[in-house]
């Protein structure tokens, strides 16, 4: 494409559309915005659908499939810039983590080349339908490189969308490949071992641990990156991890809980309701911004405590619930759930029809509206999924000493 801009001519690619302006890159790797009159096709290119390849073929071994987004696991320092870049695919990953031809056979697949912040609902349905095909073709278990700020929503994503008979494994790493301290490779080397174990749910493989001995596998519904750098970012909430992975050894050890391999029938449920928020309640929060939401299909708030948020907002609440949005709260609490029954509060929320989401995280029940509201159109119907455990969202009863 060529496009006019500052009297001059440039050539580069278009990206998208955005506030009635073309997106452009050019070839210096600079976006730009212009007026599509001013632009010019000179050759159109539909990207084809990425297809797989086997990388190794060792006869014995089981057949896993990576599929790439993209994240710091598959990233590297740019010293031109002196910041962290996705560079790298799985095919990459499989050639840097030798260790990982030793536990299976692989097929790679690159969705995508991103860090996580812009993940988006329709990446998670592509990837989706990534997995699901790869499972279908006879993958045996499935890794999803991930970055990690994000990775909590898209496990959760995945969860709801594909019933699976096999382990599909998020990874991702808080330091890139060329840092002494990368946890890279034990996670790559732990996920693999996951994924061919009895596993048979979407789960988070990370660093147990600051030390370089254990993972965690961590339910994809009940896991949460609890801090910015630490190698053990990742926690399971409200429940204990369901797994472990220990290092070098690459032993499994699964639950009682944990869901087992052969347990669902493949299926893919790709459907998603984009147009849902989550926005977390604070002290002098004032209703004009619940009006932003006016015309979601849903919306998750993150109350306080027992599920609150002040009375100045309940009204603007039931018109949001009387013009036809779901609301579902949830609390910022991070163990135990919600229960808007105590307080006039609460029970004043409940009058304007608002559903209490137990225990689930305010990431999860995002996620989760998003994939009822885009599966089912009644909304006492919705309201009732939403209360329901399908996916190890929910515990009946909060955990002892959690």
């Amino acid at each position: 494409m060529s496009c006019e801009y500052g009297g001059k001519t440039h050539k580069g690619i278009y990206i998208t559309s955005r506030n009635d302006m073309a997106v452009v890159k050019l070839s210096s790797g600079y976006n730009i915005g212009v007026p599509p009159s001013s632009c010019t096709c000179i050759e159109q290119t539909v990207p084809s659908t990425p297809r797989s390849r086997v990388v190794n073929n060792t006869p014995g071994l089981p057949d896993l499939s990576i599929v790439s987004t993209g994240g710091t696991i598959a990233s590297r320092i740019d010293y031109r810039t002196g910041s962290v870049t996705s560079q790298f695919d799985a095919s990459d990953i499989l050639v840097a983590i030798p260790e990982l031809a030793q536990i299976a056979n692989y097929r790679t697949l690159p969705l995508a080349a991103i860090l996580s912040e812009n993940m988006t609902p329709a990446i998670w349905q592509e990837l989706a339908r990534a997995v699901h095909a790869e499972i279908r073709d006879g993958a045996t278990g499935v890794i999803v490189t991930h970055g990690t700020d994000t990775m909590a929503y898209s496990a959760a994503a995945l969860s709801f969308m594909i019933d699976t008979p096999v382990p599909i494994v998020f990874v991702g790493s808080q330091r890139s490949a060329d840092r002494p301290s990368s946890d890279n490779a034990m996670n790559a080397v732990c996920a693999a071992a996951a994924a061919t174990s009895d596993l048979g749910e979407v789960a988070v493989v990370m660093h147990a641990t600051t030390s370089d001995d254990t993972c965690a596998i961590h339910r994809g519904t009940r896991v949460r990156k609890m801090h910015t750098s630490r190698r053990n970012a990742f926690q399971s909430v409200g429940i204990p991890p369901i797994g472990s992975v220990a290092f070098p050894s690459r032993t499994v050890t699964l639950t009682p809980d944990a869901v087992k391999r052969g347990t669902h029938t493949l299926a893919l449920h790709d459907n998603l309701e984009p147009h849902c928020a989550l926005l977390q309640f604070y002290p002098g929060m004032t209703p004009d911004l619940l009006r932003a939401y006016e015309g979601y299909k849903g919306l998750v708030l993150a109350g306080t405590g027992l599920g609150h948020v002040s009375t100045l907002l309940i009204p603007a609440i039931k018109k949001l619930i009387e013009a036809g949005t779901i609301v579902v709260m949830t609390s910022q609490c991070m163990h135990g759930r919600v229960c808007d029954r105590v307080y006039d509060t609460g029970r004043d929320l409940l009058n304007t029809g608002v559903i209490e989401g137990g225990d689930m995280l305010p990431e999860a029940a995002l996620v989760k509206l998003m994939w009822v509201l885009g599966n089912v159109k009644d909304k006492k119907n919705a309201a009732e999924m939403m209360q329901a455990d399908l996916k190890g969202e929910l515990n009946r009863r909060s955990a002892h000493g959690l």
